[in-house]
């Protein structure tokens, strides 16, 4: 039987981004350097398929500091912690490795220069993700205050408000905040902001990517993990750019095929935790059903690179 024909646009930058890969690699080598098992403090970074692969070469994924043995060495996740996390396993005489992605850790200088300067912080995010908590966790209890929307800023009880900072989360929509410190900036006029944009370069050339397909696509695909903020805002952002049906995925297997009935072209694309095996994973089952012809859209090419820890460079 002769499969129907579907264009395939396929998003370019997708997936792992240069802080992920660093964390996946710290983990890597960390086992490698003292031997299984590693303590890892939550998912390293939000992908099933990543966490499961690092778990089975002896990663051994905890909540807290707490559940950890002393006599073995702790990883901190990609999205950061709060100060009280390091001070804790100091305290306790651990090894750990710091894996925050360095962009999440330039929030976290922001954050303290702005408050050591007496200014309040106001801190655009979402309410529980842990890179949020981590921020937030740079200063003492109560020095930052949360927004998720711009309607939480008319909300804000502010101390002063000549004496106000903001920072982002790194993995929001950069339509959504532009929306939000507009909402800042119009309450607050003398708020200070970052002296570089706090969303992250990956963040903003995936959601630029899928902008850019969007109108094309009958559909798209977002491979990532539904507790993954920056794949979320991919699905978010297609949407709103004009495609009719925008769906996360895990897994090929997690594909509603009923819903992709009768479309010509689909749009592809990949949250900056999820690994391209995963995206050729989508690729090959829609292979088993269309007659696929594959155009890249690419907006951006990123040669990123961060160092890892130099614990982790020196000879055991």
């Amino acid at each position: 039987m002769t499969k129907p024909p579907l264009t395939l646009y396929l998003a370019a930058p997708r997936g792992f981004c240069a802080g992920v890969d660093r964390a996946i690699k710290i983990v890597e080598m960390a086992l490698e350097k003292w031997g299984a098992p590693v303590y890892v403090r939550h998912e390293i970074v939000h992908n099933k398929y990543v966490v499961d692969d690092l778990r089975a070469k002896g990663a051994v994924f905890v909540e807290e500091l707490d559940d950890c043995p002393t006599d073995r060495p702790v990883i901190f996740s990609a999205h950061g912690v709060p100060k009280a996390v390091p001070a804790e396993a100091a305290r306790r005489e651990m090894i750990y490795v710091d894996a925050t992605c360095p962009l999440v850790s330039k929030v976290h200088v922001e954050a303290e220069r702005h408050h050591e300067a007496g200014l309040q912080i106001i801190m655009i995010g979402h309410d529980g993700h842990p890179e949020t908590i981590g921020t937030m966790g740079q200063l003492p209890e109560g020095a930052v205050l949360l927004v998720e929307t711009a309607e939480d800023v008319a909300n804000l009880n502010v101390r002063d408000e000549s004496e106000l900072a903001y920072v982002t989360q790194t993995t929001l929509s950069v339509d959504d905040t532009a929306g939000i410190v507009a909402a800042l900036k119009t309450r607050f006029p003398d708020i200070r902001g970052p002296h570089k944009e706090d969303i992250c370069y990956a963040t903003t050339n995936r959601q630029e990517a899928v902008k850019a397909m969007a109108a094309q696509a009958d559909a798209m695909l977002v491979v990532g993990a539904p507790n993954s903020s920056n794949s979320r805002r991919l699905v978010e952002v297609g949407a709103r750019a004009g495609c009719t049906y925008a769906q996360l995925v895990q897994r090929a297997n997690d594909i509603d095929w009923r819903a992709l009935e009768g479309m010509r072209s689909l749009g592809l694309t990949a949250g900056a935790s999820a690994p391209e095996v995963l995206v050729n994973e989508v690729i090959d089952a829609l292979q088993t059903r269309y007659d696929v012809t594959i155009q890249q859209v690419e907006t951006a090419v990123e040669n990123v690179e961060f160092k890892v820890p130099r614990v982790l460079r020196v000879p055991a």
